[in-house]
């Protein structure tokens, strides 16, 4: 196909009330990584009113699928039919993942009998290393170490967009062929929608293949986040609109959770919703002069979505090495319980911190070369 027969189609339009930057997705990022947090420390708030929120927190995860879907949805939107398209995201995507993705591997691989508990000739057979350079740990039968037990959901991720940036390249060319043109242009979307539906179905039918981490299982949040891209920069609907549906999917989506697709292979799906209505109310209510918009624009949530990365990568790691003071209260009931959960969040942030100034933020500064 000749450089005239194709060219970029149907122009991304981001809407003239949405910024480029929008700060409450940081405060809702620092939320999401919060809960996952809390959530490895769950067993220490039993005896407690928070013990019952803290065994939700793993949904955490599910609040940064969506965020994920969205933004990078965004970025590729918006970078399709530009040079470079490829180089660029891909670049750019190693930049912010692998440094401290393999940080966490050689800390854990320097020390493997502590932080992998394991020995090292286990943990180096050719299978395991392949699955980790490649990110495919979370489709293997096998248990990760608990230090390493997060990349589960990077691999997710990382999947995805090798796949996604693609597709959504060839969602933008234009053929002298209309039914052909229009198949592409419909390409995004039906991908999304089959994805939204492959999900609960693969949780319901579970074959053997499938692992609990396995990525076809869990498309849900980062494809109502990518859905959600489309639509912002497509439909020109207004920013109340936006806050309407938002709103009511936020809603929605919680009553399902705790009703209908509470303990079934929908309750994912049902999170998603709800995350994904949480943004879309975000986003529509950029810079409002309410206490919600103000809280997750200002003060320590965004701070916490700043070091997100690096603490939800690295918490676990951390738990581990100080998990010698944790021998020294366990003794004391829920006072020390609560102190050995503050402790480790005191710890975990000051290591995420360390290494957000001191490693990525540097690293990313290569990020204006792409």
């Amino acid at each position: 196909m000749s450089e005239r027969d194709q060219r970029s189609a149907l122009p991304a339009v981001r809407p003239e009330w949405m910024p480029s930057y929008i700060p409450e997705l940081q405060g809702l990022r620092g939320i999401a990584v919060l809960m996952v947090v809390v959530y490895h420390c769950h067993a220490l708030l039993e005896g407690t009113w928070l013990h019952y929120a803290s065994l939700w927190g793993w949904a955490g995860v599910n609040l940064f699928f969506v965020l994920s879907g969205f933004l990078i949805t965004s970025i590729l939107v918006e970078a399709r039919g530009k040079p470079h398209y490829f180089r660029n995201f891909y670049a750019r995507r190693a930049l912010r993942i692998w440094p401290v993705y393999v940080l966490l591997l050689g800390i854990c691989y320097a020390v493997p009998d502590w932080f992998l508990g394991d020995t090292w000739a286990h943990q180096t057979r050719w299978q395991t290393l392949v699955a980790y350079a490649l990110l495919l740990q979370n489709l293997r039968h096998t248990v990760l170490p608990g230090t390493l037990g997060p990349t589960w959901s990077l691999a997710i991720e990382e999947q995805y967009y090798f796949v996604w940036a693609p597709v959504v390249w060839a969602s933008g060319v234009v053929t002298r062929g209309r039914w052909l043109s229009r198949a592409l242009h419909g390409l995004l979307p039906l991908t999304l929608v089959a994805m939204l539906v492959c999900s609960p179905l693969t949780r319901r039918l579970h074959p053997h293949w499938i692992t609990a981490t396995h990525t076809l299982g869990h498309l849900d949040g980062i494809a109502l986040g990518s859905l959600l891209a489309l639509g912002l920069y497509h439909l020109k609907l207004s920013r109340r609109v936006w806050l309407g549906l938002g709103l009511a999917a936020a809603v929605s989506g919680w009553a399902l959770a705790a009703t209908w697709a509470g303990g079934t292979a929908y309750l994912d799906s049902a999170l998603a919703l709800m995350f994904a209505g949480v943004v879309t109310a975000a986003i529509a209510g950029t810079g409002a002069k309410n206490p919600v918009s103000w809280v997750l624009r200002k003060g320590p949530l965004p701070y916490y979505g700043k070091i997100s990365y690096g603490l939800y990568m690295m918490h676990i790691l951390v738990f581990v090495y100080w998990g010698s003071f944790d021998a020294r209260l366990d003794h004391m009931g829920v006072p020390g319980h609560l102190t050995i959960l503050g402790l480790r969040l005191v710890a975990a942030t000051l290591a995420a911190t360390a290494l957000w100034y001191g490693f990525e933020s540097r690293i990313l500064r290569l990020k204006k070369h792409f």
